[in-house]
């Protein structure tokens, strides 16, 4: 496996560490920003001495630093090759060609899609918090409560352990507790994104993106790279650079989860799916932030024609840039399949790889979304029990495995003990959507797909 070039360990102070990602806190930014041109083969280290003698108070002499990070020096050694535009990405794939997908299937599937998606999502709402929810802690707390492993929603303790605290929302996603879904944004994007497609369809750019999200989402509701490209077109940018002004969360994972709807509406065309998405991830990610949600689209829209979770994995790589982390990534959990490792050991190794990246960026959760699919025989709960306990950002990677997962089975293979809580319905922060019902998001998404 190539590894990123190692860099000067020139630590940041303590007044900079435990940040938060905040894009409206220059503390933030200054300790994200270091950490995203390490991780891409640069050198910082001067910046971090200048903000070890500033202070995180000043807000004038940090964002001049998070700024001059763009004029930094890439390291030798740096062996990827990580294109950004739609023809840089295209000349360096060779998508997988269009399949016909089954017509007398397509509703339930999509249907199926929508449901194991938002149950996924429910599912691992309570442990969203990879940096205390690791797979240990998981499985430690999931045998406490006699329910490993996972194959319902969780079970709560009274009083609930402080080392084994949920996050807020459990009071609508544990057991017992769900009544209809609870309002999450990986769900708010899959909805506006259906919107989007029902406004524009496959003329979709991302201005039309970055529109929709100031008109109907509150600011606080988006997170991370969304946050900072909602700033940022805020205070008029323009696209590409609401990207990448301040916003050093733009590989993380916040356009993968805004991925299913592409691939929903284009079922067995794994490259129109990537490129719909891609539309999409442009306003607010680069590199393998636009890559993951590309690979997303095309993950479930190639489960609409695979036999199995492999072949759609498979078909989904094609679209990933062969030379990027995140294709390096894919590849390496593909290969721990094929050599017949066993689920535990194959987390384990993707965590000792992986684990140095955020919890919630783009390459390590994806690697644990492959793994939990490739492990789980074609069972849907099997599917989305193994990646909320693999840990990382359980909610996300618990929906893109049940849209995935859902489509491969109909709703035939969807649990009852997980789909009848929602009741057919879902909140969501979006302005004008609270409150949806998820039988007629699945028809709309329907119609919209077969009125090309």
């Amino acid at each position: 496996m190539t590894q990123t070039p190692t860099v000067t360990a020139v630590e940041l102070d303590e007044a900079y560490r435990g940040t938060g990602a905040d894009a409206c806190r220059p503390e933030d930014l200054l300790a994200g920003e270091v950490a995203q041109r390490r991780e891409t083969g640069y050198d910082v280290d001067d910046v971090v001495r200048a903000a070890n003698v500033t202070g995180p108070e000043d807000r004038v002499a940090l964002l001049a630093l998070v700024d001059g990070m763009r004029d930094s020096t890439r390291l030798p050694g740096w062996t990827y090759e990580e294109p950004e535009s739609l023809d840089d990405i295209r000349g360096s794939v060779q998508a997988a060609p269009a399949a016909a997908h089954d017509r007398d299937r397509y509703a339930d599937q999509v249907h199926a899609a929508w449901l194991g998606r938002i149950a996924g999502c429910n599912l691992g709402k309570p442990v969203e918090d990879g940096s205390h929810w690791s797979p240990e802690r998981i499985r430690e707390y999931l045998e406490l409560t006699d329910s490993y492993p996972l194959t319902d929603y969780f079970a709560t303790l009274d009083p609930q352990p402080e080392n084994y605290r949920f996050r807020e929302c459990w009071t609508e996603t544990t057991r017992g507790n769900v009544d209809g879904s609870a309002r999450d944004d990986d769900i708010d994007y899959t909805i506006l994104g259906l919107h989007l497609l029902e406004t524009h369809g496959r003329t979709l750019r991302p201005e039309h993106v970055g529109a929709a999200w100031t008109e109907l989402f509150p600011l606080r509701q988006v997170f991370t790279a969304e946050r900072a490209a909602y700033i940022n077109l805020g205070n008029g940018l323009r696209v590409p650079e609401v990207a990448r002004f301040r916003n050093p969360y733009r590989e993380w994972i916040g356009a993968q989860i805004r991925a299913d709807i592409f691939g929903y509406v284009s079922p067995g065309d794994p490259a129109v799916a990537a490129e719909l998405a891609y539309q999409d991830a442009a306003l607010s990610h680069t590199a393998n932030g636009v890559y993951g949600e590309m690979w997303a689209a095309a993950l479930v829209s190639s489960a609409f024609t695979a036999a199995d979770a492999a072949e759609a994995v498979g078909t989904a790589l094609t679209v990933v840039p062969p030379r990027s982390r995140l294709h390096e990534a894919l590849t390496h959990v593909i290969r721990l399949r094929a050599e017949g490792v066993a689920w535990e050991a194959a987390l384990a190794e993707i965590h000792a790889s992986y684990g140095h990246y955020s919890w919630v960026h783009t390459i390590n959760n994806a690697a644990a979304v492959t793994a939990a699919l490739l492990w789980s025989d074609g069972d849907y709960t099997s599917a989305v029990g193994k990646v909320v306990m693999s840990g990382w950002d359980t909610d996300s990677n618990g929906a893109t495995v049940g849209s995935v997962a859902g489509i491969l089975t109909g709703t035939a293979g969807l649990p009852e003990q997980l789909i009848e809580p929602l009741h057919d319905r879902t909140r969501s922060a979006l302005f004008g959507f609270d409150h949806s019902i998820i039988s007629d998001l699945a028809a709309r998404t329907v119609r919209l797909a077969q009125a090309g």
